[in-house]
């Protein structure tokens, strides 16, 4: 499955980012979040665990289909995982390998803002920590209700900014200051863990992103913020 060779500059610059710090993206992931991402996955996946059995998935953006394997563990009929990083795929497939779980879960080469998959496929679309990344935000959110089943669900783990005052000055300073030194250091990447922080703070959260959400189709969206607020679990449902 490929992507559309037009892609524009911030989709090959994504893709060319992701691809340089695939080898090293796990582990800093773990690293940089102390092990909290792994449960911040595990509590996304549980908050639709009643809906996964016999469903048929796509994960936008899935990376190293961490979020993909996590939902595998709640018996779907399928999944499907797109990313646009071929590099951060092969590791994908590594470890689909490795856990045994290839005959679950396919991944495929493709653009958020141009899922390749027919109108009304998925009963749940679901995504973590890639919709900051879209080279269009509401044309890729457009795009996962248009695959999405009438009636279906979908759900997005997103970083968010924590309330408490206190919390956030020192979350801010982690951000921006600690996390991309961090980043620099074990991936090599000069570039990659700037941009991170940087697209955590210009991203609409909470209120502003349960609005686009509504904009862009779906109807009883909702926000569950997650560790004091650091990130947040939205989800949201197709309607007629």
């Amino acid at each position: 499955m490929l992507m559309n060779s037009s892609t524009s500059d911030k989709e090959g610059n994504i893709k060319k980012m992701f691809d340089s710090i695939a080898f090293r993206y796990d582990f800093l992931n773990h690293l940089t979040s102390f092990g909290v991402d792994k449960i911040w996955r595990k509590k996304a996946m549980g908050m639709i665990s009643s809906r996964i059995p016999g469903s048929v998935i796509l994960d936008v953006a899935t990376g190293t289909a961490d979020l993909a394997i996590e939902a595998s563990k709640y018996n779907p009929s399928s999944i499907k995982g797109i990313d646009v990083s071929d590099k951060m795929l092969e590791i994908g497939r590594f470890k689909l390998l490795k856990k045994g779980v290839q005959d679950k879960i396919e991944l495929f080469l493709a653009a958020s803002e141009d899922i390749p998959f027919e109108t009304n496929s998925f009963d749940i679309v679901i995504s973590a920590f890639g919709v900051r990344n879209f080279d269009d935000l509401e044309r890729g959110l457009l795009e996962m209700n248009r695959v999405l089943k009438i009636g279906g669900k979908v759900l997005i783990l997103e970083f968010s900014k924590p309330s408490v005052p206190v919390l956030s000055h020192i979350y801010r300073f982690y951000f921006i200051k600690i996390l991309p030194l961090v980043g620099r250091v074990v991936s090599k990447d000069k570039d990659a863990y700037s941009y991170l922080p940087r697209s955590v703070m210009e991203f609409p959260e909470g209120n502003d992103f349960l609005r686009v959400l509504t904009r862009t189709g779906y109807s009883d969206v909702a926000q569950k913020p997650l560790t004091f607020g650091i990130v947040s679990v939205y989800t949201g449902v197709k309607g007629n």
